[in-house]
């Protein structure tokens, strides 16, 4: 399994798709997607390659990521590309829910068992305000649909002060419903800065909070991600929290990212991407690759520096996938 000069261990690789999303969302694409639709995003065949090569070093999960996953039409064929690659147990998307109800059955027949759904709020208009889109009872009809496939389904909702801190609609949706809902706090990004002095609201509160209310931390697996979470006897779901602005959060980090250009990113806010993609190119796992990813995780740094105000060379969230 890939490991870097810290211990830290690699089994989870997050691989875009695409930089393109339909959706408008304050804290990422306020004025929707400028970039190129036509960009020369990896193909399929490449997308396998990079698949098949973490896949030899150990990788166990992968996670399909945009932009919005969906848009592409070939979409259903790298899921059923990747799905069978021998080594991968995990085959996960992450999605805004546009037309979920509709397409999430072929997903899953395709080979995806895990699902993570944004609803950034359980109110309607709010919604509509947030994403640009009126279509908060399609997605959660796509969440039930999920849910009654079989699939792992989490929600991610961005944390805004002001805006879906009170917990009151997230509470009452998490009564009945058996879902991990987590708070993922605003990450300051290079198009971003205004919007996160503005709505940029520690995980910690919500902590607080939370524990006074009754809930209780569930302790992390060795293999879990960077959410704390927590349950509470009187509720079906539970919540978590993605705080990377808290003491030690990339102590636990275990995933790679590779964008839709093919750059291997080692950090979610790292300088620059490292190209990779001259080795997806053969549709099999190239040892030119895995020497390549191995030498240079061996640089990989301690943490990021988003404390600092230096996000990186991520000029917004859907350039790598989150």
């Amino acid at each position: 399994m890939l490991q870097d000069s810290l211990g830290r261990r690699f089994f989870y690789l997050r691989l875009s798709v695409t930089d393109v999303c339909n959706f408008k969302c304050s804290y990422c694409l306020p004025d929707g997607y400028q970039g190129k639709p036509d960009e020369s995003f990896l193909t399929a065949n490449e997308l396998e390659s990079a698949a098949r090569g973490f896949a030899a070093m150990g990788t166990k999960k992968i996670r399909l990521t945009g932009g919005e996953p969906s848009i592409r039409k070939d979409f259903n064929e790298i899921l059923s590309r990747i799905g069978g690659i021998p080594g991968i147990e995990t085959l996960a998307v992450t999605t805004n829910g546009y037309r979920l109800p509709q397409r999430v059955a072929s997903w899953a027949k395709a080979g995806l068992n895990q699902l993570n759904v944004s609803i950034d709020s359980f109110d309607a208009a709010e919604f509509h305000r947030i994403t640009g889109h009126n279509r908060l009872e399609e997605v959660l009809e796509g969440v039930r649909e999920a849910k009654s496939l079989g699939l792992k389904v989490k929600v991610n909702s961005v944390l805004m002060r002001g805006v879906n801190d009170d917990l009151d609609a997230t509470l009452n949706w998490l009564k009945t419903n058996p879902v991990t809902l987590r708070f993922i706090e605003v990450m300051e990004t290079a198009d971003q800065q205004v919007f996160f002095r503005q709505y940029h609201l520690s995980g910690e509160s919500i902590r607080t909070r939370l524990l006074q209310q009754g809930w209780q931390p569930i302790i992390r697996g060795v293999a879990a991600g960077p959410a704390q979470e927590f349950w509470h006897p009187d509720y079906a779901g539970r919540i978590g929290l993605i705080m990377p602005y808290s003491k030690d959060f990339c102590a636990s980090c275990n995933r790679l990212r590779i964008s839709s250009l093919g750059k291997l990113h080692l950090c979610l806010f790292s300088e620059q991407g490292i190209d990779v993609r001259p080795y997806l190119q053969d549709g099999v796992a190239t040892e030119e690759l895995v020497q390549a990813v191995t030498h240079h995780l061996s640089g990989k740094v301690a943490g990021h520096r988003l404390v600092d105000h230096e996000s990186g060379g991520t000029a917004n969230l859907s350039q790598i996938g989150g």
